[in-house]
Parts: C-alpha cells; sequence; structure tokens
C-alpha cells in the first residue's frame, strides 16, 4: 500500500512504530546514499503520482521514513561537509560551492566519521560524486592526489572531483586519475583556456547539449563544462556510462567487504546536471532528462539492495538514503527541465529548492532502513543528516573523542522514538535561518528574490517567521501574529550562530 506520508495521522505513525527486540549485531554495516539535487517531491514514497521510484520508496515503507529530514544546507559542498564531519558547515568559511581544482576543505587532522569508523574497524569507502576539494592547490592532477579522501578516513575511493558539469571530467581512484596515459597528460584551469581547446562559445557546432548560463567552456563529451581542460583524452568519462560505472564499483566493494563490517558512502551524480542518462532510461518518463535522470538513481539503489541481498548482508546492513539538497530546474542547459516538468513538483510544494533559504534548499528525503531490525514507521521527528555522525557512535557503541553539533539521535533513526532535535540552523550561500518545531524564522537579507536558475533564494526585507506544518509553502508571514515565538527564535538564532551571523552577506556568483 503507498502511503502519503503527510497525511498519516501522528497517532497511527507512533503506532506503526515497532521496534524489534532482538539484539542488533554488535558491528553492523553502513551504507549512506546521498543523492544529488534531488528534491522531496522527486520519489514516489511521499505521495508523488508524477514519478515512479520503486527502489528508493522499497526503503521508505520498509524502515523509517521522514517527513522532517534536513541537510544543514541548500548547496552540496556545505552538506556534504556537515555529514562527514558532524559540524555546521558555516564555522568553515571554505564550505562553500567548489571549483573542480578546489583543495580539500576537511583537515587531515579533522575528526571525522569514515576516520571515526575507521578506527572501530570498519573498511570505509567512498564512491562517486565527491565536491570536498582535493590536493592541496593547484593540483597536479598527473600524480597522485593528496591529501583527498584517504587522508580524512576512507581505505577506498572512487570518486569525480566535483560535480558532472565541472572539469577535470575524470574518475580518481584511490587518488590517482583512472585510464591516464602519461603522454597525454592534464591541465585544469579556472581562469583560462588553453590555446587550440574548444569551448561552447567558439565551437557551438560540437555541442551536443545546449548550454543556459555559466556552462560555456571546455567541451567535453559533446557537453559544456565550467572551467577549462586539456588533455586526458582517454581518460575522461562518457556521461552516459557513468551510473553503470560506479554501481560496479560500489559491487565491488561489497563483494571485496562481504566478511568484514564496512561503512561506504555512495554519491548518486543525479539528478545534477548535466543530466544525461544512459540509453536505457532515456523516454522513461515524460519530463525529459531529468525525469529519466531520476529513474536511473532508482535504478542504482536497486542494483545495490539486489547485491546486498545476493551477498546475504540485507540482515546486518543499515541503509540511509537521503539527498545533498533541494531540486533545481533550470541549472545551467537547456534540456527542457521546466517546460517538460507538467504537474511533478521537484520540492514536493516546498517553497524555494536549491539555493533558498526557504524549506525547499534543505528539506530533503530521508529513509533509514535495516531489515529485520527497523519497522515501517513514519517518523515527523526533526533530524538533519549531520546527526548520523553522534548516533552511529551509539549504533556500535562506540566514544566521541570531542563535542560536535551532530545530535545523538539513534532511538529517533531506528524508529523507535519520535523525539528529534529541538530546532536546527540552515543555511543557503552564507545566509542562515532557524527552523524550530514547527516553525521556521528567516532573518532579513539584501539580494535579489530570485537567481538565474528562477529559484527563490528567501531574501526578505524584514524577520519573516512561518508555521510550515499549516502552511508548507511559505506563503503566511506569522511574524506580525506571534510576537513571543518570533523573540523566542530570534534569541536563540543568535546565541547558536553568534560569531558567524552577518546580517549582509555578499552574493554568490552561481557558476
Amino acid at each position: 500500500m503507498k502511503r502519503h506520508l503527510f497525511y498519516l495521522p501522528a497517532v497511527a505513525a507512533l503506532a506503526a512504530c515497532g521496534s524489534s527486540n532482538e539484539e542488533a549485531p554488535q558491528r553492523p554495516n553502513v551504507i549512506v546514499i546521498l543523492a544529488d539535487d534531488l528534491g522531496f517531491g522527486d520519489v514516489s514514497a511521499y505521495g508523488s503520482t508524477t514519478i515512479h521510484t520503486p527502489n528508493i520508496d522499497s526503503l521508505a515503507h520498509g524502515g523509517v521514513c521522514f517527513n522532517n529530514g534536513y541537510a544543514t544546507s541548500a548547496t552540496s559542498t556545505p552538506s556534504r561537509y556537515a555529514l562527514m564531519t558532524g559540524m555546521y558547515p558555516w564555522k568553515n568559511k571554505d564550505a562553500k560551492i567548489l571549483p573542480g581544482d578546489a583543495p580539500l576543505i576537511i583537515g587531515e587532522n579533522e575528526y571525522t566519521l569514515p576516520k571515526f569508523m575507521q578506527k572501530a574497524g570498519y573498511r570505509t569507502g567512498a564512491i562517486g560524486k565527491w565536491h570536498l576539494g582535493m590536493g592541496s592547490g593547484n593540483v597536479n592532477w598527473n600524480e597522485t592526489i593528496k591529501p583527498g579522501a584517504k587522508e580524512i578516513g576512507f581505505d577506498y575511493s572512487c570518486l569525480i572531483a566535483a560535480t558532472n558539469d565541472r572539469v577535470p571530467t575524470v574518475y580518481v581512484e584511490d587518488g590517482n586519475v583512472v585510464g591516464l596515459e602519461k603522454d597525454d597528460p592534464i591541465e585544469v584551469s579556472y581562469e583560462h583556456n588553453f590555446e587550440g581547446e574548444p569551448t561552447a562559445l567558439d565551437h557551438p557546432e560540437m555541442l551536443k547539449m545546449q548550454w543556459a548560463h555559466g556552462h560555456h567552456n571546455s567541451i567535453v563529451n559533446g557537453i559544456p563544462r565550467i572551467g577549462f581542460m586539456k588533455g586526458g583524452q582517454k581518460a575522461r568519462w562518457v556521461d552516459e556510462d557513468m551510473a553503470d560505472y560506479f554501481v560496479g564499483k560500489v559491487k565491488n566493494f561489497l563483494v571485496e567487504n562481504k566478511d568484514n563490517p564496512f561503512f561506504l558512502y555512495y554519491g548518486l551524480h543525479e539528478p545534477h546536471v548535466p543530466r544525461a542518462p544512459h540509453s536505457r532510461f532515456v523516454g522513461s518518463t515524460s519530463m525529459g532528462p531529468r525525469g529519466d535522470a531520476v529513474v536511473e538513481a532508482d535504478w542504482c539503489v536497486g542494483q545495490l539492495m539486489a547485491e546486498l541481498k545476493e551477498l546475504g548482508l540485507l540482515e546486518n546492513t543499515m541503509v540511509i538514503f537521503t539527498s545533498d539538497n533541494g531540486p533545481v530546474l533550470n541549472d545551467g542547459y537547456k534540456d527542457g527541465a521546466p517546460e517538460l516538468a507538467g504537474d511533478h513538483k521537484p520540492a514536493g510544494g516546498l517553497r524555494g529548492g536549491k539555493y533558498s533559504l526557504f524549506d525547499g534548499g534543505t528539506h530533503i528525503p530521508l529513509f533509514v532502513y535495516w531489515k529485520g531490525k527497523i519497522q515501517p514507521v513514519v517518523s515527523n521527528a526533526l533530524v538533519c543528516q549531520m546527526d548520523l555522525f553522534a548516533s552511529l557512535a551509539k549504533l556500535i557503541d562506540q566514544p566521541l573523542e570531542q563535542t560536535l553539533d551532530s545530535q545523538e539521535l539513534l532511538a529517533t533513526f531506528m524508529g523507535e522514538s519520535q523525539k528529534g532535535r529541538e530546532d536546527l540552523v540552515i543555511e543557503a550561500q552564507g545566509k542562515m535561518g532557524l527552523r524550530m518545531g514547527d516553525w521556521v524564522m528567516l532573518p532579513p537579507y539584501k539580494g535579489p528574490q530570485r537567481n538565474e536558475t528562477g529559484n527563490e533564494l528567501g531574501n526578505m526585507p524584514e524577520f519573516t517567521l512561518y508555521n510550515v506544518t499549516n502552511d508548507r509553502q511559505q506563503t503566511e508571514n506569522q511574524a506580525v501574529n506571534n510576537p513571543e515565538q518570533l523573540e523566542k527564535m530570534k534569541e536563540r538564532f543568535f546565541d547558536l550562530t553568534k560569531g558567524y551571523y552577518k546580517a549582509e552577506v555578499e552574493e554568490v556568483e552561481l557558476k
């Protein structure tokens, strides 16, 4: 039976919340699947009838489905930073959207989730999208790149450095570019082009995908990118094969570590631009490449789950599915996403999306599945991906070595409690707001109402207050009607962000 989660009464949800009395294995495997730009309404588990995601839905219907799951941030890099470190990203000035040649923003001595799991005896792996930087600046892509995933706790890694619309368009496995030939070295620049290298501006005839804004530099696989690249011809990925490539790496990791406890971070690249799903998914929806990319992401989840079943690992593996931030339709390419969306609402009726301080920017899908250990339940608890660090520490009964912003909510993630966070600071490109209970408060910020993607940014001229339980679209500012609630949230917000909050934040150019 499909569950339309927002309409399930809290009493029924609590009644459905059962927990197994069987003692959990001491060291279960843990997999975190992090989709890229997947919105609250992009999975059918939340009631959408315009798209079908059966494999993702199976995690939702078989585990804990969170109605109030959050990323810390409305963009990729800071969201991933919080997941890896258990800390608010706005405490690190470098935790912002990174170019493809950015240095690693997590310090080698920084306390991280993979290091913690590694110390507890876990084999750790990172596969897929990274976008946390590599190297220490001026990366030489023709040598082993360090520091990188290994230095922050991953035994094995196979990654794309940033996003699939940024150069370098190569896979980096354990710090080395895959398939690189010595006589064809890679050069990368985000400042200038290399002599003789075609760009979208001077060779539009080479394009199989047209750019809308910002994506008009080097052409790889007929797709214009952000940044300039030369060399590494045989090392360059084929976009349409990326899902299969990473699924293969995931399966290999599972097979190689089936007899040992493991922690796997699997960063899906879908449905981030450029949306170039494999041909077998093209036309699987009426929404063009973006809808087809969501279906491809669902297939990836299905492949992982099938492999766990084949290896007999389902009963000893916690699988967490979520997204790094809210959705976006036009994000730099003319792929028909806005025009073909039809009745589909990627943010599921929430206001805003990627880049936005409104709820659609950080309010994301979040499901926790563990066969035989977690019973199906819908949870209205307020939780954040950042809380996984402290909660996993509780799961494997290992002490944390320092204080984190991550909160221990293991019983909530296991579906045994409906108690979540009391509040959460949300962030979008350096601008911050506060979720507390049913309420969201946004401080005043200068700047445009919308960016070039068409998404609302949440720049309001005065303090605004919304009850996001009764008013999901945040259309009614309740600040005047609820002055006590506003003052309470302002006091808490200023206390949490002391030394970090700035009333005016420089606008970020979206490239």
